[in-house]
């Protein structure tokens, strides 16, 4: 899946990765490129601890030390985030009439980091990534950007008048490279929170601080727990995080980084170690993403610096500041979120558009795009399906 080899007939001229950047891992940009991904972590953090009272120092402490070591081992901007489909669940208390308790989320984070391990340490990955075409992982690729920017739209459209001018300034202001462009939305988000919400201010002043560790998580568990958690949070996140969190990932960090590419299998035994440790300090599910990276990317981020300064205050938050999480998270409001989910699903639907010269092939970007929009899972056994059939004449467009 490294666009790098694709034939000329298959990609075409996909757009050339950013200049490998001549400055150090902490510079202003990298700060701002830190926080490109907070339109997906912040909503899904809110409901594991607001919903499920999940202990926040658990979750910011995993997700933080997560952060740390993949920039450091990956050397590029790349992601850590909450799984979608099992953070979905989570936001709603619920699924298929099962009430989910914490424990359930800490045992599928195992049971994942299981799964995943074994399939990165088998070979596995490489097998079935053998099968998937270009088409079929840009495709998936298109259609993340495209239900990034469509989630966007619902969380800006409530307060439009914030979230368009915030929208227009920030696509102006990232034309000037050098221009931390991020952490002016922050701010600017952070006061609009503060005038809004009058008692917020002396709320976070009178949240309690101190340090503390987690709680291990590890212990006894019924057998219903495990089903619950096999059935209902890890079985349905196999295929997303398949498409989107290897094959994708994997795509987009080659092509915006060849100088440090990965492949399936590291994305793998990493996704597999990193939900081994999640599950077992109180953590919830995590997986890398396209999405993730496309924002880190968009708003300055070029080295491994970006996730391992997100890391680092996400560990020092968990350790200090667990108490006041839960009204610390109420500085993001929604439409500036909106503008950060949007940005980042522009820049990755916009760099997989062009070149596609095979009718074929467009034919299977767009399908496998357009369903990606409300399943990736479902979208990428179909770009399989339709790619055989293609490649054996049993269908013809």
């Amino acid at each position: 899946m490294d666009p790098t080899h694709l034939r000329d007939d298959q990609a075409g001229s996909l757009p050339a990765p950013p200049a490998a950047a001549r400055r150090g891992w902490f510079a202003p940009a990298e700060w701002s490129g830190a926080f490109g991904d907070l339109g997906t972590l912040v909503p899904f953090l809110l409901a594991y601890v607001a919903v499920l009272k999940i202990d926040p120092a658990g979750i910011l402490l995993t997700f933080g030390i997560a952060l740390i070591v993949v920039g450091c081992v990956f050397r590029t901007p790349f992601p850590v985030q909450p799984m979608k489909a099992i953070g979905s669940v989570a936001a709603t208390h619920t699924a298929a009439g099962v009430a989910l308790t914490a424990g359930t989320f800490h045992l599928a984070a195992l049971l994942t980091g299981l799964v995943w391990l074994a399939i990165g340490a088998s070979g596995l990955t490489q097998r079935l990534v053998r099968l998937v075409s270009p088409a079929v992982g840009f495709g998936v690729i298109l259609g993340l950007g495209m239900a990034l920017m469509l989630e966007a739209v619902k969380l800006m459209s409530a307060s439009w008048w914030i979230a368009a001018p915030a929208l227009a300034g920030t696509f102006i202001l990232l034309s000037r490279r050098r221009f931390p462009v991020m952490l002016l939305l922050l701010a600017v988000g952070g006061s609009i929170a503060l005038w809004q919400q009058p008692g917020l201010a002396a709320a976070l002043a009178a949240a309690p601080l101190g340090f503390r560790l987690p709680a291990l998580a590890l212990g006894g568990f019924e057998w219903s727990t495990l089903a619950v958690a096999t059935i209902v949070l890890v079985l349905p996140q196999l295929p997303l995080t398949f498409g989107n969190a290897v094959v994708a990932i994997v795509a987009e960090n080659n092509r915006l980084f060849p100088q440090h590419p990965v492949s399936e299998r590291r994305v793998a035994v990493s996704t597999g170690l990193m939900n081994l440790f999640a599950g077992a300090l109180g953590g919830v599910p995590m997986c890398h993403g396209a999405g993730g990276m496309a924002g880190h990317v968009r708003f300055g981020a070029r080295t491994g610096g970006a996730p391992v300064i997100l890391g680092a205050l996400l560990v020092v938050a968990g350790l200090f500041c667990a108490g006041a999480v839960e009204t610390g998270l109420a500085l993001f409001p929604a439409p500036i979120l909106g503008v950060i989910l949007f940005v980042a699903g522009s820049q990755l639907a916009l760099g997989v558009c062009d070149g596609w010269q095979r009718k074929d092939d467009r034919f299977v970007l767009v399908a496998v795009a357009a369903l990606s929009i409300w399943n990736v899972g479902v979208a990428f056994l179909f770009g399989l399906a339709t790619q055989w059939m293609l490649r054996r004449k049993l269908l013809e467009l």
